[in-house]
């Protein structure tokens, strides 16, 4: 029945919300899941869509679905991917099997993996400016480490708009919008 193979998918995607993220392996602190990373890189993917004049629904639908195959091979670090081989195209048309869009998501998620098209390129960098983000978050501190991690991501970054956001990343507090926010909505000027 069609219904119950809908419904055991949500269950499916409801575990990502349980699934830290890898890099929990070498930064203390970090408490993000793969379903907040889904959803921050969707948003960061619909505006990145809008600026790069891309196909926002297709951009859309393929970060939210860009690491959905986690759900089954956990989130490998890049030490992990030294060693391992994860068929993630194996693991999403197993996951799609029965669902009525399911050959959509297998065909977008191909698209996203070759990197060749407008709204896979900027899918990608919205993935990576999520990374930027929480490394900001994580590394605030550490001025070292964080130039470390934001010279790795930020070297695969393609698109103008996300060159731009990634270089505004760096130099910005991430505690900024709130210290706005604040003396925005009261007398308090908030000394940085």
């Amino acid at each position: 029945m069609e219904s119950e193979r809908i419904v055991n998918f949500f269950f499916e995607l409801a575990s990502l919300r349980r699934l830290t993220r890898s890099h929990r392996q070498f930064i203390s602190g970090v408490n993000d899941n793969i379903s907040d990373h889904s959803f921050r890189v969707a948003v960061i993917g619909m505006i990145l869509a809008r600026l790069e004049h891309a196909d926002e629904n297709k951009v859309l639908k393929m970060c939210l679905f860009h690491d959905l195959a986690e759900a089954r091979t956990g989130d490998a670090n890049f030490v992990n991917k030294q060693y391992l081989e994860i068929s993630e195209r194996e693991v999403t048309k197993d996951q799609m099997e029965g669902l009525p869009f399911g050959q959509e998501v297998i065909d977008l998620l191909d698209e996203y993996e070759k990197i060749k098209t407008k709204e896979s390129i900027v899918a990608k960098d919205a993935d990576k400016i999520d990374q930027m983000i929480l490394q900001q978050e994580y590394f605030r501190n550490d001025e070292k480490n964080r130039m470390i991690w934001h010279k790795f991501n930020g070297s695969f970054i393609k698109t103008k708009s996300a060159k731009k956001l990634a270089k505004k990343i760096r130099e910005t507090n991430p505690l900024e919008w709130l210290y706005k926010l604040a003396e925005d909505k009261t007398d308090l000027k908030v000394k940085r």
